[in-house]
């Protein structure tokens, strides 16, 4: 009798769980929906509560007049199936419906609250394939600039950025550029881990590059060299401008030198050089010429450096010197310049001292800086030439 009395809490159960799967399955009206929907939810939300809701809510609601879900409902409160029937009960809604309805509910492409199973594995596949792209703009080399402007959670950032490099893939782009401010810091990580790396940094952002095609990149690399000046201001006297500074390889050294500096983002070289020399000693200039420029390397962490000697007028003489980096300044003869034995004893700096006396004695012509445009912009710039404007 148990053994019959078990096969028959089996099948009621069974019997139950096949109707609550076909009405949970039915498209009824949006309210009515709503209703049982919200219901289901509510329980499988609390495992604990399942046994009674059963009982006095589910079961009822699906039963209708069936006397089958009726007889279903009277076995298995008649056969106090608490412990094994409803333990079965509970694991095959869990793992059949549970995490289903719950995914279901909370997803944002869902248009109701119906639990639809059948349908299940196509909403999932609809959520991915909706996914927006990040915001790009491309360049003319085959390129794509991203820059975000927005902090967002890093797994959405992953699957957006897996997304959007695998279409940029099927577009035939080559090199993407990821621009992060430093509030996006938190997604330098997830970036690295997709295979960007670093390409170079600015006081509020940070740049890595990506080379999509399975080829060697032929990304341009970082800024390869630093820009500076060096001023050579002569007065009608035949005196050259020099200073002695605070700080640097010259510190303590007593060597007097001309006025040096580094050209400033997106500043000429030729105002370069005459900010330079109001800064450190307070003169006004005029530009004239570029005399010469040399070339080092590994002169600012690994960085090359380009180093371009102007000629000066000066058309103020007294000096104020810069306090903070200047210790002193002063007009000195070209030749007593050119004499110093730190001077004499490098051959560059006694290179640029005899051009520097030549130019002052009309036996030397240098760059003329010619105002023009670009060839691929309506941007200013200068030609630095020998060719002089008529």
């Amino acid at each position: 009798m148990e053994h019959v009395k078990n096969q028959n809490n089996t099948f009621h159960s069974n019997l139950l769980l096949k109707n609550l799967y076909i009405h949970y399955r039915r498209r009824p009206q949006m309210t009515r929906s709503r209703m049982h929907s919200n219901r289901l939810f509510k329980v499988l939300k609390e495992p604990t509560r399942l046994t009674g809701r059963l009982e006095q809510s589910d079961i009822s609601s699906t039963s209708g007049s069936n006397p089958s879900i009726i007889g279903a409902r009277r076995k298995i409160s008649e056969s106090s199936i608490h412990t094994a029937n409803c333990n079965s009960i509970y694991r095959k809604l869990i793992s059949g419906l549970r995490d289903k309805a719950i995914s279901t509910f909370q997803s944002r492409s869902a248009t109701s609250m119906e639990v639809n199973f059948e349908d299940l594995s196509k909403v999932q596949r609809n959520e991915v394939d909706h996914i927006h792209m990040l915001n790009a703009t491309y360049d003319n080399y085959d390129g794509v600039i991203v820059d975000i402007k927005e902090n967002m959670d890093e797994d959405i950032f992953t699957t957006l950025l897996q997304t959007s490099i695998s279409q940029w893939r099927q577009q035939g782009k080559k090199g993407v550029w990821l621009k992060l401010s430093l509030e996006l810091v938190s997604l330098v990580k997830p970036a690295v881990k997709e295979g960007f790396w670093y390409h170079h940094a600015e006081p509020t952002y940070l740049m890595l590059v990506y080379w999509i095609p399975k080829t060697n990149h032929t990304l341009p690399s970082n800024a390869s060299h630093r820009v500076g000046v060096a001023a050579f201001v002569v007065n009608s006297k035949g005196e050259i401008l020099v200073v002695q500074e605070k700080s640097g390889v010259f510190k303590g050294t007593g060597v007097w030198k001309l006025p040096t500096g580094s050209v400033e983002e997106g500043e000429d070289i030729c105002t370069a050089a005459s900010r330079e020399v109001k800064e450190e000693a307070g003169i006004d200039t005029e530009f004239v010429e570029v005399l010469a420029f040399r070339q080092s390397h590994m002169s600012f962490f690994s960085k090359s450096d380009l180093m371009f000697v102007c000629m000066l007028k000066p058309t103020s003489f007294e000096i104020e010197k810069q306090e903070s980096e200047i210790e002193a300044a002063k007009w000195m003869p070209i030749e007593e310049y050119a004499n110093q034995p730190f001077v004499k004893n490098r051959k560059s700096f006694e290179y640029i001292a005899k051009i520097c006396i030549e130019k002052k004695d009309n036996k030397y012509v240098g760059f003329n800086a010619l105002s023009t445009a670009t060839a691929t912009s309506l941007k200013n710039s200068y030609l630095y030439s020998h060719h002089q404007e008529e």
